[in-house]
């Protein structure tokens, strides 16, 4: 029974330690990021050491021969990959850009299967609150976000982009032309909407989603469809199916992102 035991907590040392080795010979990139590629080697080895901890009576050699065969092929192709790009594409993948200008890619981001919630809970977690105020967002191969903001003083002076204000608070909608569709918001203030009632400042409340509209928010904002379509109706959009995504902030700017034309 002793000797049991402690054969298992050797074996047990002896794959800690060889999956220390092994991913440190793999690299700090095994642990700065992971791709598809480095992931899958990382579960593979991590299941061969169980397979060698859970039968002690397995010899030794059926686990570190598969585990070195995996190290040695994940440096390789780490190796081929730094002289081929294509290479590296075909391994790690390609980055998706989400959003361009503060415009929105629909088609991008069906293709990575990846949803509005997603995309403003990634950005949340980098303090954005306005998808006007992103230059890009770039989907990284290992499933980061990466958000590049735009120029702050330059938006604010009536810059490029798809969000300008005047200074007078009129307003001034422009309009940003990308792959995906266009992007277009509102600086109008005081437009009778009670801004109370959005809980957390600096929070959009998304109105419509994916061209649902989200009748729960506009409850709490003390509006209607009716309302909501005129204001749609003023950024040139007919329909609420033609709006993939349209927030509002506590300061009452609205957002509207529309969907590409067919």
């Amino acid at each position: 029974m002793v000797g049991h035991i402690a054969t298992h907590a050797f074996l047990t040392l002896l794959m800690y330690v060889t999956i220390f080795l092994c991913m440190r010979i793999m690299g700090k990139r095994e642990i700065g990021k992971l791709s598809v590629f480095d992931l899958t080697i990382s579960i593979m080895i991590a299941e061969i050491a169980t397979f060698v901890i859970e039968d002690i009576k397995r010899p030794l050699y059926d686990g570190f021969v598969p585990m070195a065969t995996l190290v040695l092929t994940q440096v390789l192709l780490a190796h081929l990959s730094l002289k081929s790009r294509k290479l590296r594409l075909l391994i790690d993948g390609r980055p998706s850009v989400l959003i361009s200008d503060g415009t929105i890619r629909p088609k991008e981001m069906r293709k990575q299967r990846y949803n509005i919630d997603d995309l403003l809970l990634q950005l949340r977690g980098q303090n954005i609150t306005n998808l006007a105020d992103v230059e890009f967002a770039i989907l990284e191969p290992t499933g980061q976000l990466t958000v590049i903001e735009k120029n702050k003083d330059a938006s604010e002076l009536g810059g490029t982009g798809t969000n300008q204000e005047s200074t007078s608070g009129g307003g001034q909608n422009g309009t940003g032309k990308a792959s995906g569709g266009s992007g277009q918001s509102s600086g109008k203030q005081g437009q009778g909407i009670k801004i109370e009632n959005i809980r957390y400042e600096g929070l959009p409340v998304p109105l419509i989603m994916d061209g649902k509209v989200q009748d729960e928010n506009l409850e709490m904002l003390g509006k209607n469809r009716f309302w909501l379509k005129n204001q749609i109706r003023q950024k040139g959009a007919s329909d609420f199916r033609d709006i993939f995504l349209c927030t509002i902030d506590h300061k009452g700017k609205i957002y509207i992102d529309r969907r590409p034309v067919k």
